[in-house]
């Protein structure tokens, strides 16, 4: 497991969706305008078997091979989107680090590895160095990453080896649907990925209507810390114009950390103390389970911890904006937060 987005990247670029969307959009109160996500998805041009022209998640104008029959994914996300294409045999290679930080297994659980059929030998390792050999050994003639990978090391990549690169990386829930619409077209999958699409968009209308109901019944959104990492310092979390505090907003929660100066802060002990959240929710696999929290500052002083509103979820569920984060993730952090009320 390693966020799309960490730390020290720069948050990407916001979209916009589709007209049909804004209905929905209507209905999204406390600060999740659905209208209001980013980068346009761009009218896509295809001749028959030709390039198809497309504009990715950063705002990048792309061609790329239509139907590409070796393809390197760089990113989780990307592959679960993948997978459920139908397109795991396209893929000819994967993000992965050094043996020393975990190699496969630090981007991907074992379930994953086992379901997807990943090797060692699809491996091309982006930490602690892109390794732009690696990946040009696979004959790759389409990249799709997301941004665990510098974007500036990948376009150098890109324009030194001519081989194009799609950024993949939705800051909201909603981007994930124009992503699989993105896929669909690149791959002429487009009928499988409306499938998926249409699933994703009932999820995301369940949980807006929902927020709908309980704003008008004046039902207060408890508030939650929502944390992937922790250490002596403090807690790692979501802060505006990301996908991980578009998934607290759409399942009506308040994020102690909405208001952050930085797209991904770490909130120190003190910061949590004083905001007291009723929610915990943290992430476990990759190594990572309660006492990787517990550790962290202050955490026997939290009434959530105290009262036992504290939960442990599949780390998945809310690192990778991807269908698995919709269809899994959003509805057990609704469950959490609001129970009975669904």
């Amino acid at each position: 497991m390693h966020l799309n987005s960490p730390p020290a990247a720069a948050s990407p670029s916001r979209r916009t969706v589709p007209l049909a969307w804004f209905a929905v959009g209507l209905i999204v109160t406390a600060g999740v305008s659905i209208a209001g996500v980013a980068v346009v998805y761009a009218a896509l041009e295809r001749p028959p078997a030709g390039p198809v022209t497309l504009t990715d998640d950063l705002g990048r104008h792309v061609s790329v091979p239509y139907d590409p029959s070796r393809v390197v994914v760089l990113g989780p996300s990307i592959m679960d989107s993948m997978f459920r294409l139908g397109l795991r045999g396209h893929v000819v290679g994967v993000d992965c680090y050094a043996t020393s930080l975990g190699g496969l297994s630090d981007d991907y659980s074992s379930d994953q590895i086992a379901l997807w059929n990943l090797s060692s030998s699809m491996c091309v390792e982006v930490e602690p160095s892109f390794n732009a050999e690696a990946l040009l050994a696979l004959g790759p003639q389409l990249v799709l990453a997301a941004t665990i990978v510098p974007t500036a090391t990948v376009e150098q990549f890109s324009d030194t080896y001519r081989i194009p690169v799609v950024f993949l990386q939705p800051a909201t829930l909603s981007g994930i649907v124009i992503d699989e619409q993105l896929l669909g077209e690149i791959f002429g999958v487009s009928s499988t990925a409306a499938e998926i699409g249409s699933a994703l968009e009932s999820e995301l209308a369940s949980a807006a209507t929902l927020q709908a109901n309980l704003t008008f019944n004046g039902t207060a959104f408890p508030t939650v810390l929502v944390t992937y990492s922790a250490d002596s310092n403090g807690y790692w979390t979501y802060g505006p114009g990301t996908f991980g505090q578009s998934l607290i907003e759409l399942a009506s929660g308040a994020s102690i950390s909405a208001n952050a100066t930085t797209s991904w802060p770490e909130l120190s002990g003190e910061q949590v103390l004083a905001s007291n959240p009723e929610y915990i929710v943290y992430g476990i696999g990759f190594g990572l389970n309660e006492s990787s929290y517990s550790d962290g500052p202050f955490w026997d002083q939290l009434s959530a911890t105290q009262d036992g509103r504290t939960v442990g979820l599949n780390s998945n569920y809310f690192t990778e904006p991807d269908p698995t984060m919709v269809l899994a993730g959003l509805p057990a952090l609704i469950a959490l937060l609001h129970p009975g009320d669904r």
